[in-house]
């Protein structure tokens, strides 16, 4: 169906996540006329696929980011430099804020991806003294600081034995030559994996010298060092917090959320009561098929959601995602080797590092020119 109006729509593409970076293009193709805004805040996008890579030191912090100026100059997409702090999805109002000030922004059609966070506010002394995984792209450069070669030797906390804690100790750990801890608060690391996979895992830790610390959660975080509900304090020269994905604080105040704080989503991605707003990624919930926050989801709801958008722009019918109920977790090892979990299996080797390699470096070059 042919629209009348293309060259007065807006679309809003709010945060660089993944999905909008994949729905982009596809926009563009599905609406040439239309008016394309894309929001962040950053220069860069950063891809948590390499992320272990890159801190373990097999990749450089180009390899993983994504040039937002060239990517949107390709595609004919205004891009402008700001946070979503706010929005009224009823008057179809996003709220930024830019330098110098904050900006509202009318849209036709509007997709959130801001993503989720890792900072622990409510651990005293965590803002000033650690530094959170997520956002990524202040990660990398907090650790670009204190990843210095001339630098002496100096001890890493890692506070979170979930998959992405694991595989950031032990990044870490062949990275630097410093004492890496590794502070999980519940029983065991990686819970969401199968006992073989675990213990795969648990093997890579001895061998790369990590000091595992179960069932003893973070008190405090001090300059140089964190305290343990034990009374046990650990010496740290750099405290990474990567305990589990938490949601930006405005999302509950202005849109539907799960309890987590996380935007509730229809089959069709968007979001509940506001069919002109979608959200995908980290930022959004889909209780219709609840999963784990995982990129691989973010990836593939992208084109659904573009091609979504277009169809509600025109009046056309719009598709439900099916996300899958299982997937590939490839977990990286430190050095370049990683273990594999799918449908119950447990795979590991070197190959499985080297055919990740491939797929991420495949995925990059969708944004590079």
């Amino acid at each position: 169906m042919s629209d009348p109006d293309a060259r007065s729509r807006r679309i809003l593409l709010l945060g660089a996540g993944h999905a909008n970076l994949l729905a982009l293009p596809i926009l563009r193709r599905e609406l040439p006329q239309a008016r394309i805004v894309l929001i962040e805040p950053g220069r860069q996008a950063t891809y948590s696929g390499m992320f272990p890579g890159f801190v373990a030191g097999h990749y450089r912090a180009d390899d993983l980011a994504v040039d937002l100026a060239a990517f949107a100059a390709r595609h004919d997409v205004d891009l402008i430099r700001g946070r979503v702090v706010g929005l009224d999805p009823a008057g179809r109002v996003a709220r930024v804020a830019v330098e110098g000030g904050e900006r509202q922004m009318v849209y036709d059609v509007a997709a959130l991806d801001i993503g989720s966070h890792s900072g622990m506010p409510g651990l005293p002394g965590f803002d000033a003294h650690a530094v959170a995984v997520k956002p990524l792209g202040d990660f990398v450069t907090r650790f670009a600081a204190f990843s210095d070669p001339g630098a002496p030797d100096r001890p890493v906390v890692v506070i979170g034995g979930g998959v992405a804690g694991t595989e950031t100790a032990l990044a870490l750990a062949h990275r630097q030559r410093g004492r890496v801890t590794l502070i999980e608060a519940g029983a065991r690391i990686v819970p969401g994996v199968s006992a073989r996979t675990r213990r795969r895992i648990q093997a890579a830790l001895l061998r790369a010298g990590i000091t595992t610390i179960t069932a003893d959660p973070v008190t405090r975080v001090l300059a140089d060092s964190v305290l343990l509900q034990s009374g046990a304090r650990i010496d740290s020269a750099f405290t990474v917090g990567i305990a589990g994905a938490r949601a930006h604080g405005w999302l509950a105040r202005d849109l539907p959320c799960d309890e987590a704080g996380f935007v509730t989503v229809t089959p069709r991605l968007q979001v509940s009561g506001f069919p002109s707003l979608f959200a995908a990624g980290d930022c959004a919930s889909m209780p219709f098929a609840p999963r784990p926050k995982a990129g691989v989801f973010a990836v593939r709801q992208g084109p659904v959601m573009a091609r979504n958008m277009a169809a509600f722009l025109r009046g056309d019918a719009l598709a439900d995602f099916c996300p899958q109920r299982d997937y590939l977790k490839i977990i990286s090892l430190g050095r370049r080797i990683a273990v594999a979990e799918w449908y119950g299996l447990t795979l590991h080797g070197r190959w499985l590092w080297r055919w990740k390699d491939r797929i991420d470096r495949s995925f990059m070059a969708r944004f590079k020119g």
